[in-house]
């Protein structure tokens, strides 16, 4: 008997990072289109899980009979969600406002079985940025690394030398929290071909 294929339901190159440094290999990997504008008055950790199952029930419609994996990251200040930056001045707002203080990364995941069952975890990591000056923020928007991430910075990258400090999970603020996700995985009867 062979174990059904694992689908990851994200475009992000970060999360195949993650993954396979856990020795996990999607068979297929398949962008979940969605509409992520949050509810009225919804908080920045529903959003995140409300995406994140979303996702992995739009892919597993498309792709039955397969084990779906989906995430979803929000970056917020108090009950303010900052945006997936697209531009330099999203950019420069999202990093004024993180600078010198705390903010939270809420990284939802959720798995979808062949068998139609789904099971979802919410991590919450809180970091505290240095104070940026102008001049720091200038040369990391000039990288273009803040590009399309939640809250406008990368972690992994120039990013973590804004990081004073970090309670929670580092995989989880790159994009996939990998103790969560292994557990899902296995609690849904997958194992690893």
């Amino acid at each position: 008997m062979t174990t059904p294929r694992l689908v990851l339901a994200s475009a992000s190159p970060r999360r195949l990072d993650l993954l396979a440094q856990i020795d996990l290999k999607p068979d297929a990997v398949v962008a979940a289109e969605i509409d992520e504008t949050p509810l009225s008055n919804e908080t920045p950790r529903l959003l995140a899980l409300r995406l994140a199952v979303a996702k992995a029930a739009k892919v597993a419609a498309e792709q039955p009979g397969v084990y779906v994996l989906a995430a979803d990251t929000v970056v917020a200040v108090g009950r303010r969600v900052l945006p997936k930056v697209e531009t330099q001045a999203e950019g420069r707002t999202c990093l004024e406002l993180l600078s010198g203080r705390a903010h939270k990364v809420l990284t939802a995941v959720a798995v979808r079985g062949p068998d139609g069952r789904e099971a979802s975890r919410l991590v919450e990591s809180r970091l505290h940025f240095k104070r940026l000056t102008p001049a720091e923020i200038t040369a990391y928007l000039a990288s273009g690394e803040g590009v399309g991430k939640a809250g406008g910075y990368a972690i992994q990258g120039r990013a973590g030398a804004f990081v004073m400090s970090l309670q929670g999970s580092y995989p989880a603020v790159v994009g996939l929290p990998l103790y969560e996700t292994l557990n899902l995985l296995t609690g849904l009867g997958y194992s690893r071909p």
